[in-house]
């Protein structure tokens, strides 16, 4: 499997990984929630392979190696859209393709919706727009996060071992996901202290609840402001299917593209499923 490059961006704030040479076309990956820029271990050989491009993967802020955000700040969906921005410019792209998966695909919706000058395709992985709450739930979502960003927050987890790490996140995440899926997202995550043990590198402060997010009517204005042509590839067993969230998301998108393959929701990540993956992508680009 084709080894990535290492990348520091945005004056050594975030990391990336980079797959294909410098002077071929750049894709932006986007990961999901608590993942990082090995979500696109698997996939990315594939695409390098059948498209001639070159795709950097992202660490958002507070995931993988990238440095937490300062101070006691909250991570809000949009300022991930800074993340990609940031990027962008140091790489030196003006415009291109955003492959997202989960988390990430909502920040590629919002980015091609308010900026669309800077996206030319979505290419999106089990994920169409942003999580949403009611307006009448505002005041009670507003709660949720005050009280939370006012608890100390937790202290990372502490392994013994890398199987033991990869266990707890088979066990605990909140999509199913089996081992192998998981080990690549695992192994990025982990640090190891001056006792040999490994602590996550996420910043716990990930896991508060948000103080605001988008209502769904402008979340639904977000996917009807997209201009340019988007694929989805859903997991048969992925978080989107025939969700009455996830059919107002697709009903919104004026020029999409919907496949639906065998999978969960890291179904690009999945060992036997990746090559569907890559087909349905390379696909999408006739």
């Amino acid at each position: 499997m084709t080894a990535p490059t290492p990348l520091r961006l945005a004056g050594g704030r975030l990391a990336a990984l980079a797959w294909g040479e410098s002077t071929a076309p750049t894709w932006l990956a986007l990961h999901g929630w608590l993942d990082n820029a090995a979500s696109f271990t698997r996939l990315a050989p594939l695409l390098l392979e059948r498209l001639g491009i070159r795709l950097v993967a992202l660490d958002f802020a507070g995931h993988g190696h990238s440095r937490h955000r300062p101070g006691n700040d909250d991570y809000a969906i949009w300022d991930y859209c800074h993340d990609a921005l940031d990027a962008l410019d140091e790489l030196g792209v003006e415009r291109t393709t955003l492959l997202g998966h989960s988390m990430g695909a909502g920040v590629a919706c919002l980015l091609a919706a308010a900026v669309p000058e800077r996206v030319a395709a979505l290419r999106l992985i089990d994920g169409l727009g942003v999580l949403t709450t009611e307006a009448l739930d505002a005041p009670a979502q507003l709660r949720k996060g005050l009280r939370a960003h006012r608890r100390p927050a937790s202290r990372a987890p502490r392994y013994a071992d890398e199987e033991s790490a990869v266990a707890a996140r088979v066990a605990g995440g909140v999509t199913p996901i089996d081992a192998e899926t998981a080990r690549p997202l695992v192994r990025r995550n982990l640090a190891e202290e001056d006792d040999g043990r490994l602590r996550l590198r996420t910043d716990p402060r990930l896991l508060r609840a948000s103080p605001v997010r988008f209502t769904p009517e402008q979340a639904t204005a977000m996917l009807a402001a997209i201009r340019c042509p988007v694929l989805c590839v859903e997991g048969e067993a992925g978080i989107l299917g025939e969700r009455e969230r996830a059919q107002r998301a697709r009903a919104a998108v004026s020029e999409l593209q919907r496949r639906v393959l065998p999978g969960g929701h890291h179904l690009h990540l999945e060992p036997d499923r990746v090559a569907a993956v890559a087909e349905a992508i390379v696909a999408g680009q006739a």
